[in-house]
């Protein structure tokens, strides 16, 4: 496991060492405030009813006696909405078919879960009552669920297109074509993701309050400020005039991005009806209208060299999508594609992915969103490369790896990897091991009779795309600030975010108030995903406290009668060099700034704010050694061995490091070994609760021996990069790894996830 300081630390930081988190405290004693604790004066209840049928006609729609039902104050069907304008999209790709979203279906419903009608009650249970009175009639119509289907001929149209084709996205580099026809081997994979559901311990839900022409939000989401730009857009306000509240979030890993419809419907709701209101989703609700993850259906194939040498990668990756396109829709194909050479240096490739439209609920990023399943489907290759080839598969990993000379890599798929050693990394988890005395024992095992085999995995996480705010202050009675436009549901950032400041000011963690969460607090921000908070958020920090630092010793030398050049901060204040006894505190500078007489040109106040916009992203990596062995008669797989090494650059809590990993870890293993979201052939959710989702439970999931290394990146002044998505993308693949090889003598050559007993049964026998 990690020691309790990384390499970064020193004596006198704070970075690098272990900190518990102070965020615990209040959750751990029930005092956590998440969206339904928030009390609201005068609030009433949503309910929506939505549609039962994946794809239906509604042919009529009759609300008479909910509108009668005691407490109602309205009932809200389609020809009562607003014309919205469409919701924006991140990333969209040129071409790419956008249907309108639909915001309260009046004529055809494409997705279970579809609302058809709003009831808004004085109180949860009257809502609720009311909304059962609604009674609706139908003409079901056929459906699609998976993206292959959808695609394929005789498929229903889903919204209007005979082919219901979203969009075609191509990467192509080199020339793949010619490395196929000079390959030794060539070897493919199908791969057949299933759809996972975020679960987050808190389901979605909105409220919001309309006073004085101004609206003020309460959303459990990770991007409040993306929430309140298309809230104002799509009701035509000013951005000064909507605030959005992320209270405490409980959890979001992905699936919380949005803007979802309701986080556009409750605002105006309040508007219209000019009272409060709230809307809490169900269980059952959220495994429907949240969006799923995963799910993409691909082929790949590798060309392989007589020594290993990869020579040529293609991939068709066709990716299910729902029936509407959301804000971040698109950021999963494009990682599944751009992440798909993983750690190897290939130079040809040819990489296609095609989004189809299926009467579904939604898909979108979860955990990793595209990293996993690019790393997935290059692992599971350069496997059956190895078989092909009669090769040790750690040897062919070692002849293809990206030598770390090389960085700043580039990729052929475009990207721009900064620092890793990928080589040390693969020599150091296979040491940790003991990989040669695995594959020994594997062997006498085997000849006993037993079903064993080992998997590797070596991956790439990029992380901190676009760019993050920070503001850092020092009020007038010495009381420092730090917001941040990162707004955390778990993460720890609290935490962390005090490390950093405190170390560039000087002083403890504990006089860091770090604020998030509150478009009110800093007026810019994009929130927290795709592990993006320590590298952006945290470096953003760095630089608005070292202005701060930078004023604040021009104020002290002002005060000092010193020259600026000669003042320094210590953990004791201002001082001037060489005369211990001439010390300000920062209190007295503060008091100066905001009170006294100020230098010539310097502005009133201490605070300075900074906006981290890095031209690349950074790329962490790790690697995976797995040992497996699987009972025979039941089909039942044992975990024996997870060692895994992970390099995020500079680790700023060693403590909460560890943890994202083991979050990731749990997840991953939930698609692993129990998850999957099942449907029948039109879309309908046949696995809609938690007596039908198997979820992990804390006995379920393995304990990993842990280890990291460290590349500090220069693309940001921490040198941090990335972890909280790494289990996710490489554990799943070394695991499968492992189970194939373990069946290999039985002549399997392919398992897709959940590994459940039955299904290596079936394998097995087959």
């Amino acid at each position: 496991m990690t020691s309790a300081r990384s390499d970064s630390a020193h004596a006198d930081t704070h970075v690098g060492r272990a900190m518990r988190r102070r965020e615990d405290p209040p959750l751990l004693r029930g005092e956590g405030r998440f969206l339904d604790d928030v009390r609201i004066d005068d609030v009433a209840h949503v309910v929506f009813v939505r549609s039962p049928h994946a794809h239906a006609r509604l042919l009529a729609l009759d609300v008479t006696a909910a509108r009668k039902a005691p407490g109602v104050l309205a009932v809200i069907t389609a020809d009562e909405i607003d014309a919205f304008p469409p919701i924006a999209m991140a990333r969209a790709i040129d071409g790419m078919v956008v249907p309108d979203m639909v915001f309260v279906a009046g004529d055809e419903a494409r997705a279970q879960g579809t609302p058809i009608a709003i009831v808004v009650a004085e109180a949860d249970a009257l809502a609720h009552d009311a909304a059962a009175l609604v009674r609706a009639e139908w003409v079901p119509l056929p459906g699609v669920a998976e993206a292959d289907a959808a695609l394929g001929a005789g498929a229903p149209a889903i919204v209007g297109r005979d082919d219901n084709r979203c969009f075609t996205y191509t990467v192509r580099a080199g020339d793949a074509d010619h490395a196929f026809a000079s390959a030794h081997r060539t070897v493919s994979v199908e791969v057949r993701q299933a759809r996972l559901a975020g679960v987050p311990l808190e389901p979605r839900g909105v409220a919001a309050r309309w006073a004085d022409g101004t609206l003020t939000i309460w959303s459990s989401t990770q991007v409040p400020h993306r929430i309140r730009d298309e809230v104002a857009r799509l009701l035509g306000l000013a951005a000064e005039r909507v605030r959005v509240i992320a209270p405490d979030v409980g959890g979001g890993f992905g699936v919380k991005g949005g803007p979802y419809r309701e986080e556009i419907l409750i605002p105006w709701l309040a508007r219209r009806l000019g009272r409060p209101v709230k809307w809490i989703a169900t269980r059952v609700e959220d495994f429907v209208t949240t969006h799923h993850g995963r799910g993409g259906v691909a082929r790949g194939d590798l060309a392989v060299a007589a020594d290993g040498s990869i020579l040529g990668l293609r991939a068709r990756i066709l990716c299910p999508l729902g029936p509407s396109i959301g804000y971040t829709a698109m950021g999963t194909p494009r990682n599944y594609v751009r992440c798909l050479p993983g750690p190897y240096a290939i130079a040809d490739v040819d990489i296609e992915a095609v989004g189809a439209f299926t009467s579904t609920p939604p898909v979108g990023p979860y955990r990793g969103a595209g990293r996993p399943e690019a790393a997935f489907l290059i692992e599971r290759l350069v496997d059956e490369a190895a078989r092909a080839l009669a090769m040790d598969p750690a040897e062919l990993r070692r002849r293809n790896l990206v030598a770390p000379e090389r960085f700043p890599f580039s990729t052929a798929t475009g990207q721009s990897y900064d620092s890793c050693d990928y080589p040390a990394m693969l020599e150091r988890v296979l040491a940790l091991a003991g990989y040669a005395r695995l594959r020994g024992e594997q062997t006498e095992r085997r000849r006993a009779g037993e079903l064993v085999g080992i998997g590797l995995s070596v991956y790439v996480e990029p992380s901190a795309l676009g760019w993050e705010s920070a503001v850092v202050r020092v009020d007038a009675g010495g009381r420092m600030t730090a917001a941040t436009g990162s707004s955390a549901h778990g993460q720890g950032h609290e935490t962390v975010f005090a490390q950093i400041v405190a170390d560039r000011l000087a002083v403890s963690p504990e006089a860091i108030e770090v604020r998030h969460g509150d478009t009110a607090i800093i007026d810019k921000g994009i929130g927290t995903f795709g592990s993006r908070s320590t590298a952006l958020g945290g470096g953003a920090l760095v630089h608005a406290a070292d202005a701060v630092v930078l004023k604040a010793r021009r104020l002290a030398a002002h005060l000092l009668e010193a020259h600026a050049d000669d003042v320094r901060l210590t953990r004791a204040g201002f001082g001037v060099a060489g005369v211990p006894a001439r010390v300000v505190q920062w209190a007295d500078v503060a008091r100066a700034a905001w009170h006294g007489p100020l230098p010539p040109g310097e502005e009133r106040g201490l605070e300075a704010a900074h906006v981290l916009a890095p031209e690349h992203e950074v790329w962490s990596g790790g690697a995976v050694v797995v040992m497996v062995r699987i009972d025979r008669e039941t089909g039942a797989f044992t975990l024996e061995r997870l060692v895994w090494i992970d390099d995020a650059g500079t680790i700023i809590n060693p403590l909460l490091a560890d943890a994202q990993l083991d979050g990731s870890l749990a997840q991953a293993w939930g698609q692993i070994a129990l998850e999957a979201i099942r449907f029948d052939a039109d879309g309908h959710v046949l696995t809609g609760t938690l007596m039908d989702y198997a979820l992990p439970r804390a006995d379920d999931v393995p304990r990993a021996e842990l280890h990291h290394a460290h590349s500090p990146t220069s693309r940001n002044p921490l040198g941090a990069k990335g972890l909280g998505e790494a289990g996710n993308i490489g554990v799943p693949p070394a695991v499968v790894n492992a189970v194939v090889d373990a069946l290999a003598p039985l002549g399997v050559r392919h398992l897709d996830m959940p590994l459940t007993p039955e299904t290596i049964w079936k394998a097995m026998r087959g």
